[in-house]
Formats: structure tokens, C-alpha cells, sequence
């Protein structure tokens, strides 16, 4: 495993095998038909919880090894800690309040309705928020009673590997959290495709997300995907500019802009086109990139591959005449070996352009004029996903008219990503995906409703 902040070696792991996933999954299944499946939902919440505890005492030693890997600002990784940390506490104390229904029926009858654990679940995570796809896949998982096997991204998994140490020594019962290391295209295709697995999450590419659903499918394994995004941020002429452009700078920087839910496109309206832009290039020249250390305001991207994936990005839309507005600046000193992108602003984006169109996962921000709301709406939704929006706007009935029109699974107003959200239902529509994470709707996801039909006397 290399740095992405100089390209050197910080670590070797496992490379996992189609039989290491199998005894993973083996192992799942005696957890869950033994000691876990037997652990009642007061316990495992206390579990949950005390996880939740310890990895905020182990906070510093976390962050170290997150920004290590992947790159990203101290700052960014402790709060990535902190996150992981809040998701084990809400699961928490949820696990002992999954409740089912009971349904009016006929005489002489009563029927319930069950919310028991799936069983075995696959939880297939990328490499940009490991720590927190940790929290927010098995979180919900297990305080519903599953046992779950975990296939972290190559990229950077370290953070997986030690917070899995942690559960361990709390004393999670052995097989109830598995972690196997190793490529996408054998451990990953493996655990896709087993057999023994009752349901499967999954979060990363299309691409990827369209070979994870046929593979379940052989064994008619029903899963959740959330496969990215290209995110609008809609901003009106009577919005409040400098809170917008904060956060729409924020959102595209964060995490070098390796965010499905990082705000990639800005739609502003014709009226203030020209003065917001300017405004905003100058705030986007103002962000630093340096190495994870540095703590500035961007980090490195990930990878060799995804250093030349977003370059290629930047190099064809400069082929093509898209105005650059704006660069960030790489700080003097940064490693050479270090895989560094300058946040670039480009516009007017022509509509059917890449720019416009592709997730980059980069710090890359497409600006694009609107007219008025039937515009906005048109340009907003005229993408193959659907995942975040946001619409800046002081008008409360504009605001409630878009946050209804735009076909995205969570829509912010006056806002955008509402630190972490651990509470937030999230997923998207179209290529973004489906179902649902975060929240008591990932709850659902991982629970299956059972009937009860009792007929009396």
C-alpha cells in the first residue's frame, strides 16, 4: 500500500482469496446461528455503543492511520473518526427499538408482523471514507441482529483492519465481524457471488455496482448500491452568496472532491452569473493542496490511476475550449511522489460536455448559467444520476417547488451535507443507485418483515 501524499510504501496486506471469503462467511454463519444470533437486542446495542466509546479513545491513533492512507487532511480525518464513532453510538441505541406492526384482521385472528435479521451480509466499501463506511455499513448490520464480512477497497483499508481489532477486543463474539483484504476482482467478486450471503451492500462505481447486482442476483440476493453521483447546487439570485460559496467551495474540496456526494456542478442564475463566479473563483485560487500532514484545505488524490482519471479529465475539457476560471495551488514542498490535483473551476460548461455530465471524483467544479426555476430544474435533473442537491434560495415556496422537482435522494436547502448525517436516510435514483443507508431506513434494509397469522382458541 502506498502514501497518495509521496507515493512510498506505508504497509503490505493480505491478498484475499475466494477461500479466504468463503471461511469468512462460514465463520458469519456460525456467529450468527450461535453466539451472536443468541445476544439479545439490549446487548448487542450495549456492544455497539461501547465500540462506539472505545473508538473515540483510540480517535488520534484512527485519524493517523485515515490520513496515511488516504490522503486526506488531518482535520478531515479526524472528523471521519469522530463519524465512525457516532454511527456505532446511534445503531446503539437503536438495536433494541426495532419494532414490528400489529395489522386489524378478522375475527378470531391476530396478525404481527416481525422485523428479524437478514442473516449473513456483504458489505463491499470503497477507499474514500473507510473509517466512516465502517460505521455506516455494519453499524446498522449488526444492531439488527446480522453477522457481516466486509471486503474494504485495496486502496486504503488500514483503518478497517484496526477498528475490526477494536471490536474484538470489546468483545464482539468471534465470527460476527469479518474483514478480508484484497483485490475488487477476486475477494470482492468472491463475496458478491457467494452463496452463503443474505444480502449485500455495495458502494463505488456503475460499472462495478451493475456486476455486484447480477452476481447477487445468481442467488437471488436482494442488495443496496449507492453508486455515486453528479451532484447540483442551485443558486438563485436571491440567495445568501458568501454562505453559498463556502459551502459549495467545501464541497467540492473535500476529500480532493473523492465524494459521491460532492457538490459537482454549480448552477447559477443568469441575473448574477457573471459577479457570483468571480466571487467564487477567487475563494477556489485561495484553496492550498499539500500532503495529509500539512493539514491544509485538500490532500492528494488516492492513486496513481485516479491522478491520471481526473488529469484526464482536466486535460480534455481544456482541449476542448472550456474556460478555466479558477486553480487552487499546490504548496511548495509537496512530495514529489504525492498524487496532487489543483481544484480547478471551469465555465460556462457546455451541457453536454463530460464536465457536465461524468462523475469526475476529483476537485474539479463545473459552473453552468440558468434562466429561471424550469431551467434550473431541467439542467439539475438532465444527468444519469440523482444522488445530492442543493438549492439556495431565500423564497420558502421556491424552496419546497424545487426540494419536490429535483430527482435526487436527499436534497439540502440553504445547505449542504449537514455534517455527516449519520441520522439522514441516504441513496439516490437512477445510476446513483438504490435503497437506502443511514438512519432507521437502513434498519429496514437489513431487517426482513416476517407475517404472523395466529388464529385464536
Amino acid at each position: 500500500m502506498l502514501s497518495p501524499s509521496d507515493g512510498k510504501e506505508i504497509s503490505r496486506i493480505a491478498r484475499g482469496t475466494a477461500e479466504d471469503v468463503d471461511n469468512a462467511v462460514r465463520a458469519a454463519r456460525r456467529a450468527f446461528e450461535g453466539a451472536w444470533g443468541q445476544t439479545p437486542a439490549m446487548e448487542r446495542g450495549r456492544l455497539l455503543t461501547r465500540l462506539g466509546q472505545r473508538i473515540l479513545e483510540n480517535a488520534e491513533e484512527l485519524a493517523q492511520i485515515e490520513a496515511s492512507d488516504t490522503g486526506k487532511p488531518l482535520k478531515q480525518a479526524r472528523a471521519d473518526i469522530v463519524n465512525a464513532a457516532r454511527y456505532f453510538e446511534f445503531y446503539g441505541g437503536a438495536a433494541d427499538k426495532i419494532h414490528g406492526d400489529t395489522i386489524p384482521f378478522l375475527d378470531g385472528y391476530t396478525v404481527m408482523i416481525l422485523r428479524e435479521p437478514r442473516g449473513v451480509t456483504g458489505h463491499i466499501i470503497p477507499w474514500n471514507y473507510p473509517a466512516q463506511m465502517f460505521g455506516r455499513t455494519l453499524g446498522p448490520s449488526l444492531a439488527a441482529g446480522n453477522a457481516a464480512v466486509l471486503k474494504p477497497a485495496e486502496e486504503a483499508c488500514l483503518s478497517c483492519i484496526r477498528l475490526a481489532e477494536i471490536a474484538m477486543e470489546i468483545g464482539f463474539p468471534p465470527g460476527t465481524i469479518n474483514v478480508v483484504t484484497g483485490y475488487g476482482e477476486e475477494a470482492g467478486a468472491a463475496l458478491a457471488a457467494h452463496p452463503g450471503i443474505d444480502f449485500l451492500s455495495f458502494t463505488g462505481s456503475p460499472e462495478v455496482g451493475t456486476l455486484v447486482q447480477k452476481a447477487a442476483a445468481e442467488h437471488h440476493v436482494p442488495c443496496v448500491l449507492e453508486l455515486g453521483g453528479k451532484s447540483p447546487q442551485i443558486v438563485f439570485e436571491d440567495a445568501d452568496q458568501r454562505l453559498a460559496i463556502e459551502s459549495i467551495v467545501n464541497a467540492i474540496v473535500q476529500n480532493a472532491g473523492q465524494t459521491c456526494s460532492a457538490g459537482s456542478r454549480v448552477l447559477v442564475q443568469r441575473s448574477i452569473f457573471d459577479s457570483f463566479i468571480a466571487d467564487l473563483a477567487r475563494r477556489v485560487a485561495a484553496v492550498r493542496v499539500g500532503p495529509h500532514g500539512d493539514d491544509l484545505d485538500c490532500g492528494p488524490v488516492i492513486s496513481a490511476n485516479q491522478f491520471d482519471r481526473v488529469q484526464g479529465f482536466l486535460a480534455q475539457a481544456k482541449s476542448d475550449g472550456v474556460p478555466v476560471l479558477a486553480e487552487g495551488v499546490i504548496v511548495e514542498g509537496a512530495p514529489q511522489g504525492g498524487y496532487y490535483v489543483k481544484p480547478t473551476l471551469f465555465g460556462p460548461v457546455p451541457l453536454k460536455h463530460s464536465l457536465a455530465c461524468e462523475e469526475v471524483f476529483g476537485p474539479v467544479l463545473s459552473a453552468i448559467p440558468f434562466d429561471d426555476e424550469a431551467d434550473a430544474i431541467r439542467i439539475a435533473n438532465g444527468t444519469d444520476f440523482g444522488l445530492v442537491a442543493g438549492i439556495w434560495t431565500k423564497d420558502g415556496a421556491r424552496q419546497l417547488r424545487l426540494a419536490r422537482a429535483v430527482r435526487a435522494g436527499q436534497v439540502f436547502v440553504n445547505a449542504y451535507g449537514a455534517g455527516g448525517g449519520i441520522e439522514l436516510p441516504f441513496g439516490g435514483v437512477k445510476k446513483s443507485g438504490h435503497g437506502r443507508e443511514k438512519g432507521f431506513e437502513a434498519l429496514r434494509e437489513f431487517t426482513v418483515a416476517k407475517t404472523v397469522v395466529l388464529k385464536h382458541g
